[in-house]
């Protein structure tokens, strides 16, 4: 009996690890959405496609490093960059070329055009990456594993995982709290999402908000999706798993909750790991 509670007492244990590291993730997507939602007012759901794409450029752009001979630790840095890339690229070219053409309009059409939207950038993920299971692991392997005291036992599990994704979602978390509180940009953001008309009356560009918005939650995404690639196969179809549970987390916090997205991602990422 004690054998069969300690077995069951460590299973336990990683599944609350695991879900620590998915809930870093999570949050960092649904972060981003909640921010489009609250200044653009629309459903995005290519939001996972950028998470998808993040992850695939991450991959691409490790493995190119890694095929010219520089360390794994590189190839964490290379996950920065990728995301800030497809944030910085793909971000304006959405909000300007398909976004800003249905702003206002019904919110059926808004989820047939954002639905569509991803469709496109699904077919355009296999076009570049194939359909074949890409693997990036370096960064993971680099940091090794840690010992995590549990009860009377110690649980493995990596490095990457229980230190760097939670890391870098907290710094998101504080960072977004003190820029969107602290900061005039922040401040002008958080006008246009309580009241965009009387934003605008007051001489706020929306337009140039929504635009910066858009792009910092493209970036987030693609970000979130880079920080995955090194945990995970990336295959077809990984940005729609996510983008489901980031509606659920938006959903729960409310709209404009920063804090509340964090706690709504922690508990779904447990009760997901929990269950599986």
């Amino acid at each position: 009996m004690a054998g069969w509670l300690s077995e069951n007492g460590l299973l336990l244990g990683l599944a609350l690890l695991d879900g620590l590291s998915y809930a870093a993730l999570v949050f960092m997507v649904a972060v981003g959405l909640n921010l489009v939602f609250g200044v653009l007012r629309i459903v995005n759901v290519a939001h996972g496609s950028l998470y998808a794409i993040g992850a695939y450029a991450a991959a691409s752009l490790g493995l190119f490093l890694a095929a010219r001979g520089l360390p794994p630790l590189a190839g964490i840095l290379a996950l920065v960059v990728a995301a800030a890339l497809v944030g910085a690229v793909l971000g304006p070219l959405i909000e300007r070329l398909v976004l800003r053409r249905i702003y206002g309009q019904e919110e059926v059409l808004q989820l047939l055009v954002t639905f569509a939207l991803f469709m496109i950038l699904e077919d355009v993920q296999k076009l570049v990456w194939g359909v074949q299971p890409v693997s990036y692991d370096a960064p993971l392997k680099s940091l090794g594993t840690v010992e995590v005291p549990f009860g009377e036992d110690t649980i493995p599990f990596t490095a990457y995982q229980l230190y760097v994704l939670p890391g870098v979602a907290l710094l998101t978390l504080a960072g977004l709290a003190w820029f969107l509180r602290r900061t005039l940009t922040g401040r002008v953001i958080v006008a246009v999402t309580t009241d965009k008309e009387a934003a605008t009356a007051m001489g706020i560009d929306a337009a140039k908000v929504m635009l910066l918005t858009f792009t910092c939650g493209a970036a987030l995404a693609a970000l979130a999706g880079a920080l995955a690639a090194p945990t995970t196969s990336l295959v077809p179809g990984i940005g729609a798993s996510t983008i489901v549970l980031s509606f659920a987390v938006v959903a729960t916090a409310g709209l404009g909750q920063i804090e509340g997205a964090a706690i709504s991602a922690l508990l779904i990422g447990l009760g997901r790991s929990v269950a599986v």
